[in-house]
Parts: C-alpha cells; sequence; structure tokens
C-alpha cells in the first residue's frame, strides 16, 4: 500500500518587520555612528564561538519537505550583491518538538536587508531565481553539528512545499538605496 504525497504552495509575501516579527528580525542599513538600539540585531551567541561566513548556494528549486531550526542561538543570513530571495519559516515553540503545521509561512527578501531568525525559529532555504547566491551567515561555530535539528513533513504529514514568488509590492518594504 503506497502512501500519496501532496503539494502544498505557499505565496511568499514581501518581508516586512510587522510581518516577520514572530519569526525574528529584519535588519535595514543605518547611518554610521548610530547608537545600538532595538532595530539592530539582538544576537544570542554566547552559546559557543560566532562564526560569519559566506556561504555560496546554488539555484535548487522552491520546494522543500524538510525544515530546520537552531535551539542555542540566533542565526543571521543575508544575500550579497542585492539579490532577493525566498526563506519558508515557523515559530519557535519551546513546548513542541515539531514545528506547526499552520503557522508556516514564506518570505520574499530583498537583497538590501538580512534576516535576524530567533532562538528555535524553523527555517527552510534560501532559496532563490538566479543561478547562485552568496550568503553571509552568522551563528555559531557548530552549529550545523551540535545544534541542527530537522523535521521532515514526507514523513509526518507526506507533505511537500513550493514557494510561490508574490508579484505584488506590499507596503512596508524599504526599496535599494
Amino acid at each position: 500500500m503506497s502512501t500519496s504525497q501532496t503539494l502544498q504552495q505557499l505565496n511568499a509575501k514581501w518581508i516586512t518587520p510587522e510581518n516577520f516579527q514572530r519569526y525574528g528580525q529584519l535588519i535595514f542599513p543605518s547611518g554610521d555612528g548610530k547608537a545600538f538600539d532595538a532595530e539592530d540585531a539582538q544576537l544570542n551567541l554566547q552559546n559557543g564561538i560566532p562564526r560569519f561566513y559566506i556561504m555560496r548556494l546554488s539555484k535548487n528549486g522552491h520546494k522543500f519537505h524538510k525544515i530546520t531550526r537552531h535551539i542555542q542561538c540566533t542565526q543571521c543570513l543575508g544575500s550579497l550583491e542585492g539579490k532577493d530571495w525566498l526563506m519558508g519559516v515557523c515559530p519557535p515553540d519551546n513546548a513542541i518538538n515539531e514545528p506547526v503545521l499552520a503557522e508556516l509561512a514564506a518570505f520574499r527578501i530583498p537583497g538590501n536587508c538580512f534576516i535576524k531568525l530567533e532562538v528555535g525559529t524553523w527555517h527552510a532555504g534560501p532559496y532563490f531565481e538566479h543561478e547562485f547566491v552568496d550568503f553571509y551567515n552568522l551563528e555559531l561555530s557548530d552549529t550545523n553539528v551540535v545544534d541542527h535539528f530537522t523535521h521532515d513533513f514526507l514523513k509526518s504529514h507526506q507533505l511537500q512545499f513550493e514557494m510561490i514568488y508574490s508579484r505584488i509590492q506590499e507596503s512596508g518594504v524599504r526599496s535599494q538605496e
């Protein structure tokens, strides 16, 4: 007896500070000399040695069935060269060990900002239309070894997701300056 899988589409909304708040922070450029405040990334990197690096990813479509979280640190991601990209996310929930399917969302992220994922935020991506994108990544030096928890929606719900680009510019997204 075979089980069939379902492909569910997720509309990737343009990210704004307000619509991303449940998952983390959206960080935009600020003037040199600005004092530290709530608009700066609120980082949690105290559980190890921070690692800041550039990772090159190749185009890999917009489909996913696995989603990952890190419970020992925040993670920051941003693209270089102003390239926009997609990310699937689900808010952290320390009471349960799996993402809440009804709270899964997808965002389109412009290349003039970066995201900071809250500790425990489930995430799938980055995904993009370009042949490759270089991303800067800030996490702990051993995040992908000791703090990498993955949930497989194919195994739990026979589900796969495909992120679809929203073609409508939502208010609140700042343009390249």
